[in-house]
């Protein structure tokens, strides 16, 4: 029987950006926070020691591009890292595109860019205040003269160069109505009908030829990349954020004119289908004419690599067999016929040199307990680059000679902080068992002195959604904490992410996703139980989807968390697929529009389940929400501010405004940023600020204690 339920908001008018009364709500919390904010009394010691330790270099991993060398550095506190080139990687390094120069405040960032193939040109892409719409600029590398081209309303796209570095292709959306007086990034209009084009330097956009559009199918996100031989351009079509894709291909040589045959015209590029289901994804990695190799979870939910002559195309081949156990995360062509090879083993990286056309293994490559965040390396190379990082380790950058017999790793870059020994510390791996018996890991770093007396602060993170791996990974605010708090730092891989492969995923989405919260949960229950810390002394944190998974476990447990921290979180479950690019994660939450999505929705929604828990929790009248940080920003044009505003709204409402002598005394309060989205691109002043503001919260509510630390 279908049941005509209306679920009404009491605070849908926050829905609009630019109403008066938004603009009224917003200033009146920012005074609330900044009262609560003042009263924590290590909070300009935060600031001060988190600002002293973020001070190191950051490097990126070198890639090469032509005959030259590119990479991106930060001395320490700059607010964006450059872009340096140089001849070799020996000698001096210059600086190609500076960030820095383009805004006063440091909110300008370099968001995507890519090389011709012969590194004359460099296309870059501008984002603004955060935002996720990307203005692409190009510039003449020889002598840094920037050109005029410049193209608008490009979100969600890479830059894909063709081998006569004539131009490339990019993906955006039609220009919005009233474009003119729009602060891109601060409006919540569904993003639609996504399109290809490409882009022949030096000329206007309007001009730009038209690839590839579907109106039939208006949320579908398409991706594109140029062969590493430069004969054909791979379109990848996707429904929405499951590993799923559809692929097609063209092939550039075999266009009479070129691409310059469809200036003018209306004819879209001559496309042929290779996938066309969303039954599986399929990622390149490499290919030899007609024969293709990706890497693919068809029938592989650990996923494998596979092989196909597009001559042949029902025809598929295992390269490399899905493993047992492990999650083949990568695979990148390199030196000649080589594979670098990325599994995740236990949530720990395991890094593997294979041959292209067998598959078979050739070397294991020797890496700590960590994680590997980028890789650098080309097929007519011998030289390989990747970063490595770990709770404990802020950088390094390996250098690896696949051209001899036995390839060994040499530290080409190490990034080192001062006054901070990570020997100190230790990282554990543990197991945790959630509700229905599942073992759930957990990374715990703590001091090598930690009591488990019940008494320690403890901060756990988590996120468990989008198919997403929460591996090790470095944060200066996090170490200061363990430093100077004794905090006890705690990551879960729950149910959702991407740690175990797909079926992982699968068990923590859809009508599955309580799976993430009994998780979480269960991970908070074994720090209290193996006595590392105690409900008043536990903080959770997360962020988007984790900010989700936060606001949802107060509501369902708020007696087992003294501290909440729910960042740029989606929490209007009913209705997030109405605005900007919220309808691609349908694919991980349903939609309320299906009425059987709706029914699995409501029930863990954070803005519908808000309970006075003293009047739920069998009457405990002592029982109340932790203190609660949302924090959000003005253009955060992904998951828009509004499911922040709302759900705060609605708390301080149900849980304090309403209730004469309310038992919640524990402050709920809201972090609202300013000319910052969704967190890419944020300036390092604004990552220490809020950092400084979020843990002298922390350390407030947890009443925790601040000594000194002496490496």
């Amino acid at each position: 029987m279908c049941v005509d339920l209306k679920i009404f908001c009491c605070y849908g008018r926050l829905e609009d950006p630019d109403a008066e009364e938004v603009s009224e709500f917003v200033e009146n919390q920012r005074k609330l926070t900044e009262s609560v904010l003042s009263t924590c009394d290590f909070r300009e010691k935060l600031r001060e020691r988190i600002t002293d330790l973020y001070d190191y270099p950051k490097y990126e991993c070198p890639f090469k591009k032509g005959d030259k060398y590119f990479f991106f550095y930060n001395t320490g506190l700059q607010s964006q890292s450059i872009l340096y080139i140089q001849d070799n990687i020996e000698e001096e390094a210059h600086v190609l595109l500076d960030p820095n120069k383009l805004s006063d405040d440091g909110t300008i960032a370099l968001s995507i860019h890519s090389l011709s193939e012969n590194a004359e040109f460099l296309a870059f892409g501008l984002s603004y205040s955060g935002s996720d719409w990307v203005n692409i600029k190009v510039m003449q590398v020889k002598d840094k003269t920037l050109l005029s081209d410049s193209l608008s309303w490009v979100k969600f796209s890479s830059i894909a160069w063709t081998h006569d570095n004539k131009g490339f292709f990019y993906s955006c959306y039609p220009t919005p109505n009233e474009y003119a007086n729009l602060d891109a990034g601060t409006e919540t209009d569904i993003n639609l009908n996504h399109q290809v084009y490409y882009h022949f330097v030096g000329t206007e956009q309007s001009e730009d030829v038209l690839c590839w559009r579907d109106f039939k199918n208006p949320k579908w996100l398409f991706g594109t990349a140029v062969t590493e031989d430069g004969k054909y351009l791979v379109l990848s079509i996707e429904e929405g954020c499951d590993p799923v894709n559809m692929l097609f291909y063209c092939n550039l040589t075999a266009l009479p004119n070129g691409l310059d045959g469809f200036r003018g015209k209306d004819d879209l590029l001559p496309f042929k289908k290779l996938v066309d289901n969303f039954e599986a994804r399929y990622d390149l990695v490499a290919n030899d004419g007609t024969i293709f190799t990706f890497r693919t979870n068809k029938n592989a939910p650990r996923y494998k690599l596979v092989r196909v002559d597009l001559n042949t195309p029902c025809i598929w081949i295992d390269v490399i067999p899905e493993s047992t156990k492990d999650v083949l995360e990568s695979a990148h062509c390199v030196n000649g016929g080589q594979l670098l090879v990325c599994y995740l083993s236990d949530v720990r990286y395991v890094l593997q040199i294979r041959e292209l056309v067998t598959g078979c293994f050739l070397h294991q490559l020797p890496i700590d307990i960590g994680s590997i965040y980028a890789v650098s390396g080309r097929r007519i190379d011998r030289e390989i680059f990747f970063g490595f990082t770990s709770f404990l380790t802020p950088g390094i950058i390996y250098q690896c000679d696949l051209g001899v017999l036995v390839p060994e790793l040499k530290v080409f870059r190490e990034s080192i902080l001062k006054d901070f020994r990570g020997a100190d510390f230790e990282t554990k791996q543990v197991f945790a068992t959630s509700n229905d018996g599942t073992k759930i890991p957990m990374f715990i770093v703590t001091r090598k002195d930690v009591n488990l007396n019940c008494q320690n602060p403890a901060l756990l993170y988590g996120y468990g959604g989008f198919n997403i791996s929460i591996t090790p990974f470095f944060s200066v605010s996090r170490i200061v904490f363990a430093q100077h708090c004794g905090g006890v730092l705690a990551f879960a891989n729950i149910r959702g992410g991407g740690e175990y492969g797909e079926e992982w995923h699968k068990a923590g989405s859809l009508a599955r996703k309580q799976n993430c919260f009994n998780d979480f949960v269960s991970c908070a229950e074994f720090l209290i139980i193996e006595g590392y810390t105690q409900p008043n002394k536990l903080a959770i944190e997360g962020g988007s989807n984790g900010g989700l998974l936060v606001a949802t476990c107060i509501n369902q447990r708020p007696d087992l968390f003294g501290c909440a921290i729910a960042q740029v979180g989606v929490m209007d479950m009913l209705r997030f697929h109405k605005f900007t690019i919220g309808h691609a994660w349908t694919t991980d939450y349903g939609c309320s529009d299906d009425e059987e999505a709706f029914h699995w929705l409501i029930k863990y929604s954070p803005l519908h389940n808000v309970r006075r828990p003293w009047e739920c929790l069998g009457g405990k009248y002592g029982i109340q929400y932790p203190a609660t940080m949302l924090l959000t920003a003005d253009h955060d044009d992904r998951v828009v501010p509004l499911h922040s505003l709302k759900l705060l709204a609605t708390m301080q409402h149900v849980l304090c405004t309403s209730v004469i002598d309310s038992p919640q005394t524990n402050p709920i309060i809201a972090r609202i940023d300013t000319k910052a989205g969704h967190g890419s691109g944020r300036p390092t002043r604004k990552l220490i600020d809020e950092a400084a503001d979020k843990f002298s919260f922390l350390t407030k509510m947890l009443d925790t204690s601040w000594f000194d630390y002496n490496s």
